[in-house]
């Protein structure tokens, strides 16, 4: 059995480089940066997020609290990367007090506010292709697939991680979170109840994590706890406990 599972997973990561060489990434060439948590890292082709790629993030909801937990991940993804951040915005509602305890401090990130999507987009790009940095993140309400594969293809020439958190200001625009991209991988978050304590008292943050999809792999859902100072999150008990109606992986294309 051990064989035959040990020849299964061979095939599976021979067909991921091939699928990957066709696309134009190729998985030998990439650099990766994995969460540390190895029921998700596993789930990743490369065993993390993917430098030179493309990468979505968006609130389980159109709410505020949902939306926060997503800027929050993509805070913690971009604090554990090393060099300046670019962070493109139209909205000037970060609290950063909560980034920095995600891990991202201020002297990190150099923010360019713009007055629309369409000079995010081109600032986005641009920081893209500038190369030298740790991450560049962008606040978008729509991700047009032209447009996602001029910036998936500019991460791909300068080995940058680009970060998308999808914002949506009304339920109209949530759908098109759902409409196809070039991202390698869509992430959507939602806030928990916070981690139970013996004691009265409020634990740990916790997310429910759904990998919605990954390039050349399978997504899944997690309960993980909130990025801690160092933008680092962790598998929360309760996932283990959970059971296969509650927790399940999905193929995803």
């Amino acid at each position: 059995m051990t064989t035959a599972v040990a020849t299964s997973n061979a095939v599976l990561d021979e067909l991921r480089e091939k699928i990957a060489s066709l696309e134009g990434t190729g998985l030998r060439h990439r650099s990766f940066l994995p969460f540390g948590v190895g029921e998700i890292d596993a789930q990743l082709p490369g065993g993390g997020l993917a430098y030179g790629a493309l990468h979505e993030v968006a609130g389980g909801g159109n709410g505020a609290i949902d939306g926060a937990a997503a800027a929050l991940f993509i805070g913690g993804i971009a604090a554990r990367t090393s060099g300046k951040v670019v962070w493109c915005l139209t909205r000037f509602d970060l609290f950063f007090p909560a980034l920095a305890q995600a891990g991202l401090h201020p002297d990190r990130v150099i923010f360019v506010e713009c007055d629309k999507e369409e000079t995010v987009l081109a600032s986005f790009e641009e920081a893209l292709r500038y190369g030298g940095l740790g991450a560049v993140v962008a606040e978008l309400v729509r991700l047009p697939m032209t447009a996602s594969r001029r910036l998936q293809l500019a991460a791909e020439k300068s080995g940058t991680l680009g970060l998308v958190i999808r914002r949506c200001r009304r339920q109209t625009q949530a759908s098109d979170f759902g409409m196809p991209t070039a991202a390698a991988t869509r992430w959507r978050i939602s806030v928990l109840p916070s981690e139970p304590l013996p004691v009265p008292g409020v634990g740990r943050a916790r997310w429910l994590a759904e990998l919605m999809r990954v390039r050349a792999g399978e997504g899944g859902e997690f309960i993980i706890g909130a990025c801690d100072g160092q933008g680092r999150i962790c598998l929360s008990s309760d996932t283990a406990d959970r059971s296969d109606q509650t927790r399940r992986s999905f193929a995803v294309s």
